[in-house]
């Protein structure tokens, strides 16, 4: 047989095995034990937009911002208005190919406003992702998101200059968010698949995954597990797991990748999803 047509086939009888595998859930990742029902919460859909990644309220309390898939930054103005134009960005957005690869070319950079220099303050990141400063401003956080973990670089004290894991995650962080109280929001896009596990263990599988003639749908869905899921976890000052938020069904919120707490409630951006979800504690 003609080398060429033999591994079309066996690319083709893969894939569809992968399809039946997914239908079935097989490799949808189990639900966080301990974990509150995220499904109750309520969307602000958006017009002719999706991914609204980010949220942020302004000095004044305005908002949410949010930035969407196609460059634009959003603001709410409420239910009267709706969402209007602020701003526009890039509209750039890849990340599976970095985590299939595990790459580690991530950076954590500190920007001096007055000088207006840029230093690097870590390098070797595998996908970094989203940041936080504590409340005391003694040290700063930097998602991991293909490790599943979140560091912590000292700033200050004893510790200043050291790196440690902060806490390790049951899936993929995206932006970390501080409250008042000084606890932290960490939104994962999603829990660790069986195929994630095996890409983050075996880069020779991550990288013929990525091979493989599938489509971006096909592709996150093989990551996620085959089943839309969302979670949210929040952590304490030390790095402690308080509570666990989850839609294990995919029912309301999907592919989360910001919770920000504000009044009672929680913000909750998607970096796929058409809408803005508000949770009430």
């Amino acid at each position: 047989m003609n080398p060429k047509l033999k591994l079309a086939l066996s690319s083709t009888t893969l894939v569809a095995s992968i399809s039946i595998l997914l239908s079935y859930n097989i490799l949808a990742p189990p639900a966080v034990p301990g974990s509150y029902h995220l499904h109750n919460a309520k969307t602000i859909r958006l017009d002719s937009a999706f991914g609204p990644e980010s949220l942020a309220f302004d000095a004044n309390g305005d908002g949410p911002y949010s930035g969407v898939a196609d460059g634009r930054i959003l603001k709410w103005q409420g239910d009267a208005v709706g969402w209007t134009d602020f701003a526009f960005t890039s509209s750039h957005r890849q990340f599976l190919p970095s985590i299939f690869t595990t790459d580690k070319t991530g950076r954590l950079l500190k920007y001096n406003k007055s000088s207006k220099e840029v230093t690097v303050l870590l390098r070797g990141l595998a996908f970094a992702n989203g940041v936080a400063l504590s409340k005391d401003s003694s040290f700063v956080l930097v998602a991991e998101t293909t490790t599943c973990r979140i560091l912590r670089l000292w700033l200050r004290g004893p510790n200043a200059g050291n790196v440690e894991v902060f806490s390790e995650l049951p899936g993929f962080p995206d932006n970390i968010r501080r409250n008042k109280k000084g606890e932290f929001w960490v939104a994962l896009h999603a829990k660790k698949g069986l195929v994630a596990k095996l890409a983050l263990s075996y880069s020779l599988f991550g990288n013929t995954v990525l091979k493989l003639p599938l489509s971006f749908k096909q592709l996150h869905s093989l990551f996620i597990g085959g089943k839309p899921h969302a979670i949210a976890v929040k952590l304490s000052e030390n790095g402690e797991i308080l509570e666990v938020l989850e839609d294990t069904e995919g029912k309301t919120m999907r592919f989360i990748s910001e919770v920000e707490e504000k009044d009672g409630k929680l913000w909750i951006g998607s970096v796929m999803m058409p809408f803005v979800g508000i949770y009430h504690l």
